[in-house]
């Protein structure tokens, strides 16, 4: 199957599409992703297999291996084709039950089907809130395509944009489709994609070297859009980078991928292999003389180095350690040639773009930030996966109407975008809509698309501490601002966690904050201030209950507080003495019990497992939190 230019593109799309069209129903099964084979998506593949063969000879069923559809919560996932029927959560011992209601029927096994936390039902995948609300632009393929799979990604449009583009388009021209789409870059600087092309184009020398380089070193605590993507649709990153080589005139590309990925790796690995063997990647593109091959670069784990010139320094062998970017690495990067890097969701975009057109992305948005995102939701929410919204969707209707609310009705207390570095938005500024501008503008950013959320029980000044520790051990150390500044507010941060705050500290983390953002190298140290001064700005009252009350609002500062059980509440059915791990806890049966501070840890597990509220956090200075 050596594909030559669009006739072959269309003709092979045409026959696939004429194959599947031969099936009486489809049998979608999320099992090619990560999230979907640690609960155990292989033994319902494996179910349906055995199950299918039972009935091969009264009906014409296809399987399809998809990757991950996003609503992680619930997976397994399966969809019943043409029904749209999603069932959740499903066992191996659920698809007999499956087979015989819904594939050789059409009927609903109800059992399965999703219930929102308001106990509504839904059969149908197209009514869930969780993807009505969305705009799946990028992942919307992932239901249909196996990511093994060329010919299942050629039956969804792909490489048609390839073919396009080196069959009718110059260089210059694919360039300013791109700029007039007002991509811009996914990873968190947010450069416009078009821009950054024609510079790294204009600064090639007569050697005409240039790198063309996707960074998938995803390191935010809680997200894995590009690990997902990577996993579920390989083919549309490689394409879209086959696509800018040829209009920077590049022909050597890198995928930098975390080697924590090992799914995500293998699956590049056999698209690279697909699409050389069909004439996509190589020595003559699709019959047009372009060149180009990709290598695939696993990295070591070090968040630093998804900063561009870490990331470059790492591919070249060297420490990934940031430089000044006084000059860029559009002009010198990899190698010290010209280098266009952009993250994968950004690569994904591209061939959407020529596919569609530039003003069908343009229309999609704000005026600042065009097109879709795709968001890690993660934390205290009901809902956690991956979502996809257009840019400008306020952050209430991803977290209530997306993300289904805060789970057993607490209250919502923040929400983190951006990644460690990213600020902690407050309730009251739940309407912002979500782009760039916006979450700068709040003191958080965009970044590439942690979103993570807390609860009332959540301690604001014990999370600054957690994503500042963070930083703390991923900062390279090369700068001053970064390695002392981080540590500093680290230091003072625990003192006010553990009992010791004093007057004072609040102001000094303000000012180390400011410190880092005006001096440190990149942008690692430039945002490490993000978490303590928001946090500060909207939950200051936190800090100052924490430093001269001695207290912590939530109870999660474990210096500030004690268990105790109240004889009024606790009716001896000994569940907390049982759970107890280091015997801390005395009384007999139906009798009030009590707890030894002296031996107690401060574990929770008490409190956790009390059915009747008798546990207390209490306040070391007296009234119950």
């Amino acid at each position: 199957m050596l594909l030559k230019g669009s006739k072959d593109v269309e003709r092979l799309k045409g026959e696939l599409e004429s194959r599947y069209s031969r099936f009486d129903k489809e049998i979608v099964i999320t099992t090619n992703a990560t999230c979907c084979k640690l609960k155990k998506s292989k033994e319902v593949e494996e179910a349906f297999s055995r199950e299918l063969k039972k009935i091969a000879s009264t009906k014409k069923i296809n399987m399809r291996l998809t990757g991950c559809l996003g609503f992680c919560e619930i997976e397994p996932i399966v969809i019943i084709n043409p029904q749209g029927i999603l069932y959740r959560e499903v066992k191996p011992e659920d698809v007999a039950e499956i087979i015989s209601e819904s594939v050789l029927k059409d009927d609903v096994v109800t059992r399965l089907v999703y219930t929102s936390p308001s106990g509504s039902a839904y059969a149908n995948k197209a009514d869930i809130p969780f993807y009505k609300k969305q705009l799946r632009i990028v992942t919307g393929n992932n239901d249909i395509i196996n990511p093994t799979s060329i010919e299942d990604y050629i039956a969804a449009g792909g490489y048609s944009a390839l073919a396009r583009v080196l069959e009718t388009m110059k260089p210059d021209e694919v360039t300013e489709e791109i700029k007039k789409s007002g991509l811009r870059g996914r990873g968190g600087g947010g450069f416009p994609t078009g821009k950054k092309w024609e510079t790294c184009l204009k600064a090639k020398e007569e050697d005409g070297v240039c790198y063309v380089i996707c960074n998938a070193d995803e390191g935010d605590p809680g997200a894995y859009m590009d690990r997902s993507l990577l996993e579920s649709n390989p083919h549309s990153v490689i394409e879209g980078m086959i696509i800018g080589s040829y209009a920077i005139g590049s022909n050597e590309g890198y995928i930098y991928v975390r080697a924590e990925y090992p799914l995500a790796v293998e699956h590049v690995r056999h698209a690279l292999q697909q699409a050389e063997a069909c004439g996509c990647l190589g020595d003559n593109i699709m019959g047009s003389g372009h060149r180009f091959r990709i290598r695939v670069s696993r990295g070591a784990g070090a968040f630093v180095c998804g900063e561009s010139t870490a990331l470059m320094a790492s591919l070249e062998g060297k420490v990934g350690r940031p430089r000044a970017k006084y000059v860029h690495t559009v002009e010198r990067g990899l190698w010290n040639k010209p280098t266009t890097l952009n993250n994968v969701e950004t690569w994904s975009n591209v061939p959407l773009i020529i596919n569609r057109g530039a003003g069908w992305f343009a229309g999609i948005g704000t005026k600042g930030s065009k097109g879709t995102k795709i968001f890690s939701l993660v934390g205290k929410i009901n809902n956690t996966g991956l979502v996809e919204v257009p840019m400008g969707m306020t952050l209430r209707e991803i977290i209530y109407d997306i993300g289904g609310g805060i789970p057993q009705d607490k209250k919502f207390k923040a929400v983190q975008t951006g990644g460690p570095s990213g600020g902690c938005i407050p309730e009251n500024l739940l309407h912002l809509p979500v782009d760039f501008d916006e979450l700068s503008g709040a003191g958080s950013m965009m970044g590439s698309g942690g979103m993570i959320v807390m609860d009332e029980d959540t301690c604001m000044v014990d999370v600054a501490r957690y994503f500042i520790n963070f930083l703390k051990d991923e900062s390279c150390g090369k700068c001053v601002a970064c390695r002392e500044g981080i540590k500093q507010m680290l230091h003072i941060l625990e003192r006010i966690c553990g009992g010791q705050g004093k007057e004072g500290d609040i102001e000094l983390l303000e000012e180390l904050g400011a410190y880092c953002v005006d001096t440190s190298l990149c942008a690692l140290g430039a945002t490490a201030g993000n978490p303590v001064i928001t946090t500060i700005k909207y939950f200051r009252d936190e800090y100052e209950k924490h430093i001269k009350e001695k207290q912590c609002p939530a109870g999660v500062c474990k210096a500030l507080f004690q268990y105790s059980i109240s004889t009024d509440d606790c009716n001896g059915c000994g569940a907390c003495r049982a759970k107890c791990p280091v015997e801390a806890i005395t009384g007999g049966k139906k009798e009030a019990h009590s707890i030894d501070l002296s031996q107690c840890i401060k574990c929770g597990v008490c409190f956790d497992v009390c059915r009747f509220d008798a546990v207390k956090k209490v306040p070391l200075k007296g009234a119950v939190l």
